[in-house]
């Protein structure tokens, strides 16, 4: 990631739609005050075009990562919901996404943010990482 910029982790409904993910992102990236570096999500979103089409309108990468990767973040989210931990195994798509994305000692800036089915959350380095 480059320095200077947050990763942007995505959960949505099926079939949610692209503008709808776009616009949640851009408020999300707003509310943090500094550009994103890339999107991040969950692999089994792989099928989900509306995160695709977001990426693209909003010209970031869209990096899909496993749920490992997710899993690894777990105490590091604020917000649980049981229906993802059910389907995924993770408390939190979006904010564990951002802070996988982010990479180690991540934390979250903006927490989860959810509208129209869509589910966003900010997260960039550790504060003393950031003055360096």
């Amino acid at each position: 990631m480059r320095r200077g910029t947050y990763a942007v982790g995505i959960g949505c409904r099926k079939g949610a739609q692209g503008e709808s993910i776009a616009a949640l992102v851009g408020r999300a990236i707003e509310r943090a005050g500094a550009p994103a570096a890339a999107l991040f999500t969950i692999a089994d979103k792989q099928s989900e075009d509306g995160i695709r089409e977001a990426a693209i309108s909003l010209g970031l990468p869209l990096v899909y990562l496993p749920r490992a990767a997710l899993a690894d973040t777990a105490d590091a989210v604020e917000t649980r919901s049981e229906r993802v931990v059910e389907l995924f195994g993770v408390p939190s798509v979006a904010e564990a996404a951002a802070l996988a994305g982010a990479g180690p000692g991540a934390v979250l800036v903006v927490p989860r943010m959810a509208a129209d089915g869509v589910t966003c959350a900010v997260a960039g380095p550790a504060p003393a990482s950031r003055e360096s």
